[in-house]
């Protein structure tokens, strides 16, 4: 009776986070190393004037965003440089003109927010710049304008500098920018395969605009999290479907020194468009594909392309001191590859939206065991679909 009576308290509190120990350890260390750098580096600048302010209190509530949350929009250096350079003359000016401290203090923090609105700065303890310099004291009033570039400034400038080494250096990207690219591979308007159904952008962009409220997160990290767990759930639906399980086994490969007539001769015998490139222990050093040979015979030349193929697969005037070109001198090496227990689902946006038509499938000791064409992708998701019901 009692705990249902108190039951309603618990909606106050937020639901346990996702954030492992690590990462909380990380953030801790990252504001005690980026204040600690920022004080004594502005005390060093400074001198040891008694009177100077080495640190304001805006930057503890800073090194929260940009340590522990560096993927936040509010963290990014624009945020935190803008944010909290325009607050500081804001809130000067507001000292300056406004005899009333409680009401420059609002007004300070009201005309900050509207500014970091316009120039796209929005940056939460760049509100508490804003009344610091309103009711910091005589000491901030009588610096003036100059509270703005020291310390304000100065401190922002130096917190951004340890946040963009530490943050890198533990793992964390910063700046956090993510672009998607979108483009076209034939400069065509159209978008990505996999964006083409389910969660769209454009559903995306709809529904923030319905929403109407400042996020604290960037749009392309949200829609990055939607189509993650879009693949997620269609993992599960697919009860985990392994490459081992679609890829074909009896593999036809070439090695780096096989010469190009040889593997022109495999791609006809077997009616293949890619050969898996290996080494002496069967690991996967590079691909060779139809493609390369067509690139390789520079095809942009005026005479025909039958006897364009014809000169390099058979050179008509070798002497005896040349050799015949061999695939490792056209192959790809960079080569998408799958392991033998991946989920086929990890596979789908490669081969839709990267158009990777063939994959070589390798086991934990990085050696060739199979390869995955669009063909058997094709026919695993068209079976699966048959057994949903769809």
């Amino acid at each position: 009776m009692v705990q249902s009576k108190w039951q309603w308290m618990y909606r106050f509190f937020p639901a346990p986070g996702s954030v492992d120990r690590y990462e909380r350890m990380r953030a801790c260390s990252g504001a005690l190393f980026g204040l600690v750098i920022t004080g004594l580096t502005t005390y060093l600048l400074l001198g040891k004037d008694v009177h100077a302010m080495w640190l304001i209190a805006p930057m503890g509530a800073s090194s929260v965003l940009l340590f522990a949350v560096p993927a936040s929009p509010l963290a990014q250096p624009w945020s935190i440089m803008g944010g909290n350079i325009i607050a500081a003359i804001v809130g000067v000016s507001c000292a300056k003109l406004i005899g009333e401290p409680i009401l420059a203090a609002g007004l300070a923090a009201a005309v900050a927010i509207g500014a970091m609105f316009a120039f796209r700065c929005i940056h939460p303890p760049s509100g508490a710049v804003a009344l610091t310099a309103v009711l910091g004291g005589p000491a901030v009033h009588a610096m003036g304008y100059s509270f703005v570039l020291i310390p304000v400034a100065l401190n922002s400038l130096l917190l951004l500098l340890t946040a963009l080494f530490f943050n890198n250096a533990t793992g964390r990207r910063y700046p956090h920018v993510v672009q998607p690219d979108r483009s076209s591979k034939h400069n065509t308007t159209d978008v990505p395969p996999t964006e083409r159904i389910g969660i769209t952008p454009s559903d995306l962009d709809s529904v923030l605009t319905r929403y109407n409220q400042v996020l604290d997160i960037s749009r392309a990290d949200l829609e990055s999290i939607m189509l993650q767990t879009e693949m997620q759930a269609y993992r599960r639906r697919m009860g985990e479907v392994k490459c081992s399980s679609i890829m074909s086994k009896d593999v036809v490969s070439v090695e780096f020194g096989t010469e190009l007539a040889e593997a022109w001769s495999e791609f006809q015998s077997h009616d293949l468009t890619a050969l898996p490139v290996i080494d002496r222990g069967r690991r996967v050093i590079g691909i060779v594909t139809k493609a390369d040979f067509l690139l390789h015979a520079e095809i942009e030349l005026h005479e025909g392309l039958g006897q364009r193929l014809t000169n390099l697969l058979r050179p008509s005037q070798l002497t005896h001191t040349e050799k015949h070109e061999v695939v490792g001198q056209i192959m790809t090496k960079e080569v998408y590859t799958a392991n033998a227990d991946q989920s086929i689902v990890d596979l789908i946006p490669l081969m839709s939206d990267s158009e990777v038509h063939q994959m070589p499938v390798i086991d934990g000791q990085g050696r060739l065991v199979g390869m995955i064409s669009q063909t058997d992708m094709i026919a695993a998701l068209f079976e699966h679909g048959l057994a949903e019901g769809i």
